[in-house]
């Protein structure tokens, strides 16, 4: 089966054509970066990693391009709040997004960029827009003319009420249109410019992401993705610019959304304690859990994120190590495909949970089998479609050892505690003292750490 995809432009699956077999060119919306990304913000990063790693399995060569908006009005706001130089800011918050990305498995795109190394190409594109009738200046703005483009509104497919609501900040007397929307601002002298036809000034957030994409993946590419609520205005507004500017039919080919996230049953919310950043969940909870409570649902589907949701799915990759525990005495074949059960519920556009079902299925034929050439296939088969999904990167002993996290939890004890507990337990077995075996065992378990006595001697791992 061929990759098959839900194109939101069209609204129904579209099997994958790529507009150059030897290349395919995707792009998707990246952080503001301004603070530490919510796990709203993770859900995007883990479906469209796994969306390009199907894609490298199949085609030879893949441009995956993910941008930094670092230049912003909410990162001005947050920097005269805090007193932090923006450039410091973006920095640190980008460098944050980076290790949360790492944590929950995701490959880097092939390109990364900053929208501030793109300003020459931005105000290029305005240029091309007002040359061409798409835009005008007035009071110092340059603002994309709504009423020029004949089909503008097909993505959300919105009414022309909705249209104006969505574009309308405030009442803006410059504008010719109530719908239209601000490409290029004029900047006061304690803010962020550059120098532009139209003044001093900087870019509109619509127009960074219009730029990025064509210089880097061509005025026409094969995906664009991101989260549901950038179909309107972000993404309709990206479509206006680039083909007003380039004079294309599309600016994509394949338009993909995410689902949004929920909290416990309720909109994400800081008033209502259900909002978590990545950063704080990290200390607690393996990303790789993360990782897996975000494919359990269907990517277009809305997702319900609890910290109980947390834990059945660290619960669930106990469970998936545990079988590649018990065969650490055969080595896994590199070359093995993705398992035919896998891949196929990866080509349908993405169908992460049946794929996960697949792979505990995997685990399952790897916990009976009993040669070492079974072990090996077993294995070698589980680890493929494991790494289709991002999915079982670390060593079985390791995640035992360490619960999984980046370290091991505070307070807990050492390796080497744990280690001589359970010698002397052992010793307290061989002695038939059995109380004291019980008391040892279950002093580390009130510390988090559980023993599993098995034909091979005792194992253990943190809760």
């Amino acid at each position: 089966m061929s990759l098959v995809i839900y194109d939101t432009l069209a609204r129904e699956k579209r099997p994958f054509t790529p507009i150059d077999p030897a290349h395919v060119r995707m792009y998707a919306c990246g952080p503001t970066v301004y603070d530490h990304v919510h796990i709203g913000n993770g859900r995007p990063v883990v479906v469209f990693d796994v969306l390009y790693r199907a894609l490298k399995r199949q085609f030879p060569r893949v441009t995956y391009a993910r941008n930094i908006t670092d230049i912003d009005d909410k990162i001005m706001v947050r920097a005269k709040e805090s007193g932090e130089p923006i450039d410091a800011l973006t920095s640190r918050t980008a460098a944050d997004f980076a290790h949360v990305c790492a944590a929950l498995g995701a490959l880097r795109p092939d390109v990364e960029p900053r929208a501030t190394d793109y300003i020459v190409e931005m105000i290029a594109i305005v240029e091309r827009l007002v040359a061409r009738g798409h835009a005008y200046v007035a009071d110092g703005h340059a603002l994309f003319s709504v009423p020029s483009m004949d089909d503008y509104g097909r993505l959300s497919r919105h009414g022309r009420d909705e249209l104006v609501a969505g574009a309308r900040v405030d009442v803006a007397p410059y504008k010719r249109d109530a719908a239209d929307f601000v490409l290029w601002k004029p900047s006061a002298t304690d803010q962020p410019g550059w120098a532009s036809p139209w003044g001093r000034g900087r870019p509109g957030w619509h127009i960074e992401c219009s730029a990025m994409s064509g210089k880097l993946l061509g005025e026409t590419f094969d995906i664009h993705a991101g989260g549901l609520d950038l179909i309107f205005p972000h993404h309709e507004n990206e479509i206006a610019q680039s083909r007003c500017a380039f004079g294309t039919p599309v600016m994509a080919n394949y338009w993909m959304h995410n689902g949004f996230l929920v909290a416990n049953g309720e909109k994400m919310s800081k008033s209502l304690g259900n909002f978590f950043t990545i950063h704080e969940l990290l200390p607690e909870f393996p990303g790789e859990a993360i990782r897996l409570l975000l494919l359990g649902a269907h990517y277009r589907q809305p997702l319900d994120f609890t910290k109980d949701g947390l834990k059945v799915a660290r619960a669930q990759l106990d469970r998936l190590y545990q079988a590649l525990r018990s065969a650490l005495d055969v080595e896994a074949d590199g070359a093995t495909p993705v398992p035919d059960a896998v891949a196929a519920a990866l080509d349908d556009d993405l169908n992460t949970p049946l794929a996960l079902a697949h792979l505990h299925e995997l685990a399952g034929i790897l916990n009976r089998a009993a040669s070492p050439a079974e072990k090996r296939t077993a294995k070698s088969a589980l680890l493929a479609g494991a790494g289709a999904l991002g999915l079982l990167w670390q060593d079985p002993e390791g995640w035992f050892r360490t619960g999984g996290l980046e370290a091991a939890s505070g307070g807990g004890p050492s390796e080497a505690e744990i280690e001589a507990a359970i010698l002397a337990r052992q010793a307290a077995r061989k002695a038939k003292d059995f109380k004291e075996s019980d008391r040892i065992r279950d002093d580390l378990k009130a510390k988090g750490v559980v023993l599993e006595d098995g034909p091979k001697g005792t194992t253990w791992k943190r809760a």
